[in-house]
C-alpha cells in the first residue's frame, strides 16, 4: 500500500464534523435561498426575543397570539433549512463517492 493511501472510513469518522462544516459552508455560498431562510429566521428571533428564551431557557414563558404565530413560522423555516441541509449532504455524498471510486480506479 502506498504512503498516500487514505482509509476513507477512518477519515470520515475522525473528521466528520469538519467535513460537514465545510459542506454547510458550501451550501451558504451556493444557495441564496438557504441564506435567505437564515436571514428570515434571524430577523424573527430578533423581533421576538421571547421565542429565544422559550427555546433556550427552562423558565416559564407565556406567548401572545402574535408570538405564537412567529414561533410556528420559525419552526417552518427551521424545517426548510433542515431539509435543504439533508438534501445537500445527500447529494454531496454521491459526488464524493463517485470521486473516491474514480480515485481508486474503480470507475
Amino acid at each position: 500500500m502506498s504512503n498516500d493511501y487514505m482509509d476513507l472510513g477512518k477519515r470520515l469518522k475522525k473528521d466528520f464534523a469538519e467535513i460537514e462544516n465545510d459542506i454547510m459552508g458550501d451550501l451558504w455560498e451556493s444557495s441564496e435561498g438557504y441564506a435567505a431562510l437564515h436571514r428570515q429566521l434571524s430577523e424573527l428571533k430578533a423581533q421576538y426575543p421571547v421565542i429565544c428564551k422559550l427555546l433556550e431557557d427552562s423558565s416559564e414563558v407565556c406567548l401572545t397570539v402574535e408570538e405564537h404565530a412567529a414561533l410556528k413560522q420559525i419552526a417552518q423555516l427551521r424545517f426548510g433549512l433542515d431539509d435543504m441541509e439533508r438534501q445537500h449532504l445527500y447529494f454531496r455524498g454521491h459526488t464524493d463517492a463517485i470521486s473516491y471510486l474514480k480515485m481508486a480506479g474503480i470507475l
